[in-house]
């Protein structure tokens, strides 16, 4: 038995599924109970459910059991065209007396499985009308055309094999560096709850009650706290036009994820196009400005700044000032992009940028330049855990290098 699982368990290894000795043992105990069923599609399900400890891993689990019981399913499927081929031209049954009848209904269902597999390790040709072998026309429990009261019937039926079910790696749509849905977005974004006591003191604070009752020699003093409630605040910069076109339902769906978040303190979306110069905007059409200086002033330090665009653009357009009109004392401060975006990543204790594209496109160009201000993260389920965790002080980001 070790001989199929621990194989199999380090093909799911190098797909980078987290199992070991647990897993092992689980899978080894489920197979000596015959949850399998001597079946490798039984196996695929059993295996799946004990191995398999996220959705993100479903996928993976598909590919390696495709590539680890390829061979397996040939094997099996010539042995069972050769099995059938004996079984296609079945001739003339035989009728049984009735101490025949009697005899085989005797069998019980666990003698029948055995004798089965004792007859397929013996049986080395076709036989035809018999009491003995599994073939056709006779009076043995196993077979095709013949007459038995509790006997199996080969050849009829059949389901899936394991691995085509594997092959349909019906799982892909819950792979971890796929986009996410909005579903998977709001999963993702619960992780940025924090709870604080914030507001008037009208809960009672049991534990203190009793302490302060005890100090107070047995006279009850209640003692009163402030709830505790969500103190997370997320500032949402989105990028819209250009390029993010073809990433504007993805970033939609993470705007609705965030508008319907309840255990979010507060969220304030705004856009931008390409780079931020001096200004965000409250709609995507670009109209109803808000100052830099506004924004800051409304958002403190203790904010969450989330970016989301792919962060390409023309060199020009980080290094320059924009196209945008200033009023006259607003046009003195004039500076070009990139120290809008060091201004806004200074301000903030805790920051992420959220990139649709894959990251191998973030060298070389401008990702990379706001990758050194904004620790950046693929928009797709990892992605996303990763930086919810980076936003709560759970997880230490690795700059882009």
């Amino acid at each position: 038995m070790s001989s199929l699982v621990v194989p199999f368990l380090y093909e799911l290894r190098a797909r980078k599924l987290k199992v070991g000795a647990t897993e092992a043992l689980a899978v080894a105990k489920a197979m000596c109970a015959g949850a399998h069923e001597s079946s490798l599609e039984r196996f695929y399900h059993v295996a799946r459910a004990l191995c398999v400890h996220r959705e993100g891993d479903l996928d993976a689990f598909d590919v390696a059991f495709a590539a680890h019981f390829e061979g397996v399913e040939k094997a099996a499927a010539k042995l069972t065209d050769e099995l059938l081929s004996w079984l296609n031209d079945p001739v003339q049954r035989r009728e049984l007396s009735d101490e025949d009848r009697a005899a085989l209904e005797a069998l019980s269902l666990e003698e029948l499985h055995k004798r089965f597999e004792e007859r397929l390790r013996e049986q080395k040709e076709r036989h035809d009308g018999g009491n003995r072998w599994i073939g056709t026309g006779g009076t043995s429990p196993f077979g095709r055309g013949g007459t038995h009261p509790t006997g199996m019937i080969v050849g009829q039926g059949g389901s899936r094999s394991a691995v085509a079910t594997a092959r349909l790696r019906r799982f892909r749509p819950y792979r971890e560096d796929d986009v996410l849905d909005v579903r998977q977005f709001e999963v993702a974004l619960r992780k940025l709850r924090q709870l604080a006591r914030d507001g008037r003191p009208d809960e009672l604070d049991v534990e203190e009650t009793i302490r302060a009752t005890g100090q107070n020699a047995g006279e009850l003093d209640i003692k009163l706290r402030a709830p505790r409630r969500s103190s997370v605040r997320v500032l949402l910069l989105m990028d819209v036009g250009g390029s993010m076109d073809p990433y504007a339902d993805v970033v939609s769906k993470l705007f609705s994820a965030t508008k319907r978040a309840s255990h979010l303190r507060e969220v304030k979306p705004y856009y931008f196009h390409n780079c931020v110069y001096g200004h965000v905007f409250g709609t995507a059409n670009f109209t109803e400005p808000v100052s830099i200086d506004d924004l800051l002033h409304r958002c403190g330090p203790q904010w969450k700044l989330v970016m989301v665009g792919d962060a390409a653009m023309n060199p020009a357009e980080l290094l320059g000032y924009g196209d945008y009109s200033f009023h006259a004392a607003e046009a003195r401060r004039a500076q070009p992009g990139l120290a809008w975006m060091e201004q806004l990543a200074g301000h903030f204790e805790r920051r992420a940028w959220l990139n649709p594209d894959p990251p191998q496109y973030w060298r070389g160009g401008t990702a990379e330049v706001l990758a050194r201000i904004f620790p950046m993260f693929s928009l797709s389920v990892q992605g996303l855990d990763d930086a919810t965790k980076h936003l709560v002080g759970q997880r230490r980001h690795e700059p882009l290098h």
